[in-house]
């Protein structure tokens, strides 16, 4: 299974510049992600962001899937 993961805003501090991929993960829910990405990039675990599946915002029990691209999004706001 392969994920794209895209962080935004100031997760591209605590991650990753650029868009990376987990292969061979398994990983089956937003909330193991969010597991396997605190422990990978600690820096995370204490920031707020919301996730979004093939740019869909979905809560943690959303199931991934082979070829998924989540968006992590930290708080914004428009004007």
């Amino acid at each position: 299974m392969k994920i794209t993961i895209l962080p935004f805003g100031a997760l591209t501090d605590s991650v990753s510049p650029d868009a990376f991929s987990l292969e061979n993960a398994q990983i089956a829910t937003v909330s193991q992600l969010h597991a396997h990405l605190s422990a990978q990039y600690p820096a995370i675990a204490s920031q707020k962001f919301r996730y979004a599946v093939n740019q869909e915002l979905v809560d943690e029990q959303h199931p991934l899937q082979d070829g998924d691209e989540v968006a992590l999004l930290p708080p914004f706001s428009g004007g």
